[in-house]
């Protein structure tokens, strides 16, 4: 039980934070900034928000578990990419906070999906 609650806590928690930044590269200025300051082009600004919006949508919908994997390595890739770049142009530690805490949240939901998902679909194989 405390596994299911663990899991949809990191996981309602890692799809806002997702919603919340994918959302804010669309309609805020500081961002766009970032990304600029960043080296990395507009039209990534724009392909990234999407994609964070569809994979915080995949991640608390009842989808097909491949799905959710997928959503889960695109997570992973954007937090440690966005640690990296971050730290490479010498940003504050303000600023590798979030993506830290980001991948932490998201190990979270990980690893208490498949603790939470899997007994019950493992006891349909006998």
């Amino acid at each position: 039980m405390r596994a299911k609650y663990l899991y949809w806590g990191s996981t309602v928690l890692v799809a806002v934070f997702m919603a919340v930044s994918g959302t804010l590269y669309f309609v805020a200025d500081g961002p766009a900034a970032a990304f600029e300051r960043l080296g990395f082009p507009d039209y990534f600004r724009i392909e990234l928000g999407i994609a964070k919006l569809a994979g915080a949508v995949v991640l608390v919908a009842p989808l097909p578990r491949a799905l959710k994997e997928w959503a889960y390595a695109g997570f992973t890739i954007s937090c440690v990419s966005a640690f990296i770049a971050h730290a490479v142009v010498g940003d504050p530690l303000t600023d590798l906070i979030p993506p830290v805490v980001a991948f932490a949240l998201l190990m979270t939901s990980y690893v208490t999906y498949h603790r939470y998902y899997r007994p019950e679909q493992d006891a349909g194989r006998v």
